[in-house]
């Protein structure tokens, strides 16, 4: 079975919210479908968009796994990004979670050190 995965964020401000991921992903998005979407490839099949919808902002929650954490972290903070919480599981995975300008969390999980 082909799967591709599309993950949406609801945010009130589109622009500001934009230029936010765009700093985030380092990078333009892959595409625009419409004045007030964008979209971000992030693997193969694998999207994450943000969508103008007020009354929705706020509430996603999404974590993608990464090879090496420590590059993103620091990839990340050199565009001026960094995460508002960091937590390890006592299974030594660790997760890095930034917050947007609504309140939604994208976090970045990596393998123990």
């Amino acid at each position: 079975m082909a799967l591709d995965l599309f993950a949406g964020i609801p945010v009130t401000d589109y622009a500001a919210a934009l230029a936010w991921y765009e700093r985030l992903f380092g990078s333009p998005p892959a595409f625009v479908p419409n004045d007030h979407e964008a979209v971000w490839g992030l693997a193969e099949h694998r999207w994450v968009y943000i969508e103008q919808h007020p009354d929705r902002a706020g509430h996603a929650m999404h974590t993608v796994f990464v090879d090496d954490l420590d590059a993103l972290l620091a990839e990340t903070a050199e565009r001026g990004i960094k995460p508002a919480k960091r937590e390890t599981y006592a299974n030594g995975v660790r997760k890095a979670i930034y917050v947007d300008p609504d309140g939604n969390e994208i976090g970045f999980g990596g393998p123990p050190l």
